[in-house]
């Protein structure tokens, strides 16, 4: 089992504390004016989230939204911060007008190049495949995306992570991938869960075997961070605790922590670290920041 980074290929326990779902790079059609473009911010939030203690960064930007490839492995290398990067595809209206008409009948090829061989021109392939629902259903856009993830993911054994949206959904998710296209559960990490607090649905989606990621406190989702710790205690008292995981979630440049308003990558580790700690013991968080994101992330990667 290893975990594909960047650089090379990890075995899994040397990943160490990791926010599990972030962005270092990102461009979205729906966020105009707060690109994550910039190298240099990108570098410093990276630091501010080592000196806190991180040691492992998966970045959820899929294909077509400005991964920055070429420059994902000299951030690693300078700030010694693990980092693993997806492909996959987004929902469309994350695009500009005419990019997924373009790519939509080639996803799984492209998804299994970068999964093997390399993100556009760079030897930086990626160690997961991120795609997105719909609002409480799967549009045909989101079913034809996540038909081709879970082709790449049969040709590479792939992880696949989904963004909800809103947080809803992810039965649906499940029923597609798992029940109909064969994908194991524990391939499958379902995001944003925290964006639909809704204790008896988390634990049917926990039941099914998945991973479950909370992502967040985010400017993205604040609406519903303080039911975060209630989400987690319901999963945890139901013996749960192994199939957590967490990240910040930072989709815009005022959101980072080191070059704008925050919270930002180092609070996952500032702030909601020791608050699990806090109510739920070390063994816990150690649990969500270092052996789950460890496990969720490896697989026998077939090429």
């Amino acid at each position: 089992m290893r975990i594909r980074t960047v650089l090379n290929d990890l075995v899994p326990e040397a990943l160490g504390v990791t926010d599990s779902h972030d962005h270092l790079f990102f461009r979205s059609a729906v966020l105009p004016g707060q690109e994550l473009d910039d190298e240099a911010a990108a570098v410093a939030e990276v630091r501010a989230f080592a000196d806190a203690g991180g040691q492992a960064i998966v970045q959820w930007t899929p294909h077509g939204l400005n991964r920055q490839a070429s420059l994902l492995p000299g951030i690693s290398t300078s700030t010694g911060v693990s980092i693993v990067a997806a492909t996959g595809l987004h929902r469309r209206e994350h695009y500009q007008d005419g990019y997924v008409d373009k790519v939509q009948d080639h996803l799984a090829e492209i998804f299994v190049r970068e999964l093997t061989t390399g993100i556009g021109d760079t030897p930086v392939r990626a160690g997961l495949i991120k795609v997105a629902g719909g609002f409480h259903v799967l549009d045909g856009h989101a079913e034809l995306v996540m038909r081709a993830a879970a082709e790449a993911h049969h040709a590479t054994n792939a992880p696949i992570a989904i963004h909800h949206e809103l947080g809803s959904a992810a039965d649906a998710v499940l029923d597609l991938l798992v029940d109909e296209l064969d994908v194991h559960p524990a391939a499958v990490i379902l995001g944003h869960l925290n964006r639909f607090p809704d204790h008896r649905v988390h634990l049917e989606l926990a039941r099914r075997g998945a991973w479950l990621a909370f992502d967040g406190p985010s400017r993205a989702n604040n609406a519903t961070d303080p039911r975060l710790t209630d989400c987690l205690a319901a999963l945890i008292d139901a013996g749960y605790a192994e199939r957590l995981l967490l990240g910040g979630d930072t989709t815009t440049a005022r959101a980072r922590a080191a070059t704008g308003e925050g919270p930002g990558m180092p609070y996952l580790l500032t702030h909601l670290r020791p608050r699990i700690t806090r109510h739920f013991g070390a063994d816990i968080a150690d649990a969500v920041f270092r052996s789950n994101p460890a496990r969720a992330f490896a697989t026998d990667w077939r090429a």
